[in-house]
């Protein structure tokens, strides 16, 4: 039995929250690795809609979620998370929630910088959520993060907290922001740190003893691969690598661990905030995308841009993100279009080519180049097995297999769990 790592293999909202909710019923333990509350997850059991943002999916199959260290942490929005979906009758309590006692924390000082910089930038903003995500991360590459185990040493979170303003305070001076006193913060952690602490432990630990045990992990990561900050549209990418080699890092277990790659792909593509998008739609097919497939971004309530089906970019980001094989999310969208066209390469200053560029003005100026298929008018909603699907929709899914070089082995059919088809179990990879 293997353990599967899911990711996302375009920009975000593919719906991986649907595919991990279904998996955790297979599974033990639900990991989050990466990201913080920029992440977004929707997930529809009957008549209740779950939205989760920093806890694992998995809560709401019952089973053991974990925050790891390579999460970035805001306690305040980790806290009114776990009043909200407690409301909703899920169980959180330190038995079934663990968080690392090693992963940083985000302060409000981290958010006051990220808007300030962000309305700096202008014209040139990058898109951020305003959620101090990079500032944080920035924070613990420098070495100054202030993490969950500093919250019970106070000799060590004064002085952690002095080097926590010096530098942030500085950049907000300079870009004529209000700065922080050490009260403030002192005042902030002293109210979350009774709530928090309670879930600290050395996650790596329980994670090796589950694995020797034979438990089933599902390793749940945000974002996407093409918002990694190393191989995605960079700089209008997250602040953390969002492969699913960092499945490991970010949690404390081996490589070997990571298991079944999963990569998760709408049927078309959407975006939200800025950045470079060769295949997004202006007219009123992009806009009839949208609205089938109610695109507004979980975290941010903003509209997502609409596009066709990239088949360079997701065979680039399965490539990079070392995918076993792939969900195809949100198929039912198309439903009833004349025709579809899937990206089959780009052209860049009068070149042919099949790999997505790395620099920003190459990526701006890329076209795609279409492959144009007929579309089918019989429904895929609610389809619960190939035999339900339309012929012209199968076969759309076999060119997009072929494009992107990975199998398609988990297929979703709508918003609700049950919908969907299993092509091949990762969990017996």
């Amino acid at each position: 039995m293997s353990n599967v790592t899911v990711i996302g293999t375009q920009w975000g909202d593919e719906g991986k929250g649907k595919i991990v909710d279904w998996l955790a019923s297979r599974a033990d333990i639900v990991v989050r690795f990466q990201g913080g509350h920029n992440a977004g997850h929707t997930l529809v059991v009957g008549d209740q809609v779950y939205k989760l943002s920093l806890l694992p999916s998995g809560l709401v199959r019952g089973q053991i979620g974990v925050i790891g260290n390579g999460v970035v942490i805001d306690p305040k929005a980790l806290l009114a998370e776990i009043d909200r979906v407690a409301g909703q009758g899920l169980k959180v309590n330190p038995e079934t929630l663990w968080i690392a006692e090693n992963a940083p924390l985000i302060l409000p000082v981290h958010g006051a910088l990220d808007r300030a910089r962000e309305a700096a930038r202008g014209e040139r903003k990058i898109g951020t959520t305003g959620r101090g995500i990079g500032p944080a991360y920035e924070d613990k590459v420098a070495r100054r993060a202030i993490r969950i185990c500093d919250l019970v040493e106070p000799e060590t979170l004064d002085w952690k907290l002095d080097e926590v303003l010096l530098h942030h305070n500085t950049l907000l001076a300079g870009l004529g922001a209000p700065i922080f006193t050490k009260d403030e913060l002192k005042e902030f952690l002293a109210e979350i740190t009774p709530r928090i602490i309670p879930f600290a432990c050395p996650v790596w630990e329980r994670l090796d003893e589950a694995r020797r045990a034979g438990r089933r992990i599902l390793f749940e990561g945000a974002q996407a691969v093409m918002l990694d900050v190393d191989h995605g549209t960079y700089p209008f990418v997250t602040s953390s690598n969002t492969v699913a080699a960092v499945a490991a890092s970010g949690s404390g277990v081996s490589p070997s661990s990571i298991g079944f790659v999963l990569g998760i792909a709408k049927a078309y593509t959407t975006r939200v905030g800025e950045g470079p998008f060769p295949t997004e739609l202006f007219d009123d097919v992009g806009r009839k995308i949208g609205e089938r497939g109610h695109e507004f971004g979980t975290v941010t309530g903003r509209p997502r841009r609409c596009g066709w089906f990239d088949a360079v970019m997701v065979r680039q980001a399965a490539r990079v993100g070392g995918v076993t094989g792939i969900a195809l999310t949100k198929l039912d969208v198309l439903d009833g279009l004349e025709e579809i066209s899937i990206c089959i390469g780009y052209e860049l200053d009068g070149k042919h080519v099949k790999l997505f560029p790395s620099a920003p003005g190459a990526q701006a100026r890329v076209k795609p180049v279409y492959e144009t298929m007929p579309g089918w008018q019989e429904s895929t909603a609610g389809a619960r097995s190939w035999a339900e699907l339309p012929a012209q929709a199968i076969k759309y899914i076999r060119r997009i297999e072929e494009l992107i070089e990975a199998p398609v082995t988990l297929l979703s059919t709508s918003p609700e769990r049950d919908d969907t088809i299993l092509v091949r179990d990762p969990f017996e990879d």
